[in-house]
């Protein structure tokens, strides 16, 4: 898949991919894990995510945070990589005006959450293994329970049954702050959701036709 590059509002270059359908019903943008873990766009439960929802006719844009890869920029503690999910959305938004999902892995479902809940162009939100018990990761503070429970657009929070960064009561107390949510937990499987992608990428996919209106099946259902 060709890659592009777009720019930040601090004029940092960033390297995408970006899926475009003859006739988007959608578009979505993709972030990946911690920059200083090993993150980036070219993991396989993102390559699910990208083919689930390409599958559905959305506008795919999967992107490397700031200082990943071919990225400009360095690692900006999770508060600068707002800016490029930001620029992000802009770019995508050239391509098609319908709904928006962001969609967010671990460090990027953090910075996923903190941008949609000031951001009115995200219509509904995927976090995948949020790192809601971080242990030695350092990362910015998620917003306050009362701002969370003002957040009204759909978010899906997914995690595996072992995630260690996401343990199961502390996703469903997230939940419980956000007035439209729904929870999804995968067994057998941990933080990195392995021999689960394609189920999780499946239900990621159902989510997001609900949310946004769409109801559409993937290729693989039709």
């Amino acid at each position: 898949m060709p890659e592009i590059r777009f720019a930040t509002d601090d004029h940092v270059s960033l390297e995408a991919e970006l899926r475009v359908p003859a006739d988007p019903v959608a578009a979505a943008v993709l972030c990946h894990a911690h920059p200083r873990h090993g993150g980036s766009k070219d993991h396989p439960i993102l390559w699910s995510i990208r083919a689930e929802l390409s599958a559905r006719r959305f506008c795919v844009l999967a992107f490397n945070f700031r200082g990943v890869m071919g990225s400009g920029g360095t690692y900006g503690g999770g508060r600068m990589e707002a800016r490029d999910l930001s620029a992000a959305i802009g770019r995508v938004r050239e391509e098609t005006d319908r709904p928006l999902l962001v969609c967010g892995w671990s460090f990027g479902a953090n910075v996923a959450l903190r941008e949609a809940m000031t951001d009115e162009r995200v219509d509904a939100v995927v976090l995948v293994g949020p790192p809601l018990d971080p242990q030695d990761v350092d990362l910015p503070p998620l917003p306050a329970a009362a701002d969370l429970r003002r957040f009204r657009r759909p978010v899906l929070l997914l995690a595996g049954e072992g995630d260690q960064y996401a343990p199961r009561p502390r996703i469903e107390s997230l939940a419980a702050t956000l007035p439209s949510s729904e929870v999804a937990i995968f067994h057998g499987t941990d933080h990195f959701l392995w021999r689960h992608e394609k189920q999780a990428a499946a239900t990621i996919g159902s989510f997001a036709a609900t949310a946004l209106g769409l109801d559409q099946p993937s290729s693989s259902e039709r």
